[in-house]
């Protein structure tokens, strides 16, 4: 079931928006732009984000919110705005995915979300991540290579998972630690590389090879063939 996280200030309207996706098969959740929402995505893994943008808090810090999310994660959010935004807008709105326009129609942002999910390669119907002959299958916490199972630990699963929902994108040491352990983790960048080198040795071999290290950087996980 694709995650959505919802960010904006408890209304109603927010309210009855989230109760009609889940409705419509999404696991959805609110939450306050007050909070800290990197923790929030750390623990919550979302597939999507909603940022509702309205004249209750600044738009400044909602954009600079929204700049953050971009700057640190690869996920798709979609902006819920008025149409007064949408006729001043200078330009914010090039830093969302898409963006849907109140009063909103619940059949249209279940359509963009789907499309979203589809081209971010994030959460299919059955939340299962591949690549070549590798597959995640997220429901069951599984992880097999061709027809054996791989056995994992929770972390070592937890960043095989991250690296594989963002494929092809370069992470440094600091972000793994931030993104999979928890910004209050305080353990060193070596944590990193023990778990990479577990990973590795539990799933590749002289014909798979998945994770890419780049020298002085950090680590990668290889698009699908």
């Amino acid at each position: 079931m694709p995650r959505l996280l919802m960010i904006g200030q408890e209304n109603q309207g927010l309210a009855d928006l989230c109760t009609g996706l889940t409705t419509h098969g999404f696991a959805c959740s609110i939450v306050s732009a007050d909070e800290e929402i990197m923790e929030c995505l750390a623990r919550q893994s979302p597939h999507l984000v909603l940022v509702e943008i309205d004249k209750q808090l600044p738009a400044a810090r909602i954009w600079e919110l929204i700049h953050r999310m971009k700057r640190e994660s690869s996920l798709p959010i979609i902006a819920l705005i008025t149409s007064e935004l949408l006729n001043n807008d200078d330009g914010h709105l090039e830093m969302t995915d898409d963006f849907v326009i109140k009063p909103y129609s619940l059949r249209e942002l279940e359509l963009r979300i789907k499309r979203l999910l589809q081209k971010s390669g994030g959460a299919d119907g059955s939340e299962v991540i591949r690549c070549d002959d590798l597959v995640i299958d997220v429901a069951k916490c599984e992880v097999s290579v061709g027809s054996r199972l791989v056995m994992l630990t929770f972390m070592e699963y937890e960043l095989l998972k991250f690296l594989a929902s963002n494929k092809g994108r370069v992470h440094t040491r600091e972000a793994l630690l931030n993104k999979v352990w928890g910004y209050d983790y305080f353990g060193g960048d070596r944590t990193v590389d023990v778990h990479i080198r577990r990973l590795r040795s539990k799933l590749e071999d002289s014909t798979h090879t998945f994770i890419e290290t780049m020298r002085n950087i950090g680590y990668k996980f290889k698009e699908s063939n």
